[in-house]
């Protein structure tokens, strides 16, 4: 009897252990969704801010402005999908949790499911990350930082 107990404790022991590094993978997942949903929401608010300036804008400058706005339009495209695929992993990672813990209370052999699972989860993250690059990789491309070259021409 004694013997029962020590091998349930045993056998939970080597679930949480297993289950310790998708946990930790729900933690960076986490903190990559609160990334991606922080710049989609400063994304939203600079374009709010440029679509209020648009009536004070003069007629030369309405092109830019159109051309900045596109360029969010673009960010926040690619973003919503990042945001949609990162939380999709974090489902999926904890839907290998469950497995694991399920596996070991109901006696089932769920290492199929759980490498099924796993694996949906890393692509999913992977696509997340892709889309991730890409809208860094176009916001830096539009960086300007200096004054515009007309107020350096009108100071001067």
């Amino acid at each position: 009897m004694a013997s029962d107990i020590a091998a349930q404790i045993a056998e939970v022991g080597e679930v949480v252990r297993l289950a310790v590094a998708p946990v930790f993978l729900l933690s960076g997942v986490g903190i990559t969704l609160t990334l991606m949903a922080n710049r989609l929401a400063r994304v939203v608010d600079r374009a709010r801010v440029l679509e209020q300036g648009e009536r004070d804008a003069h007629e030369g400058d309405l092109h830019e402005l159109s051309r900045k706005l596109l360029m969010l339009d673009v960010r926040a495209r690619l973003l919503g999908p990042a945001i949609v695929l990162c939380t999709l992993c974090a489902l999926l990672v904890s839907m290998v949790v469950v497995a694991l813990f399920l596996g070991a209370l109901l006696n089932f052999r769920l290492a199929l499911v759980i490498e099924i699972l796993f694996i949906l989860a890393m692509l999913s993250f992977i696509g997340a990350l892709a889309l991730f690059l890409r809208e860094v990789l176009l916001a830096t491309k539009t960086l300007r930082i200096g004054l515009r070259e007309s107020r350096l021409r009108t100071n001067v």
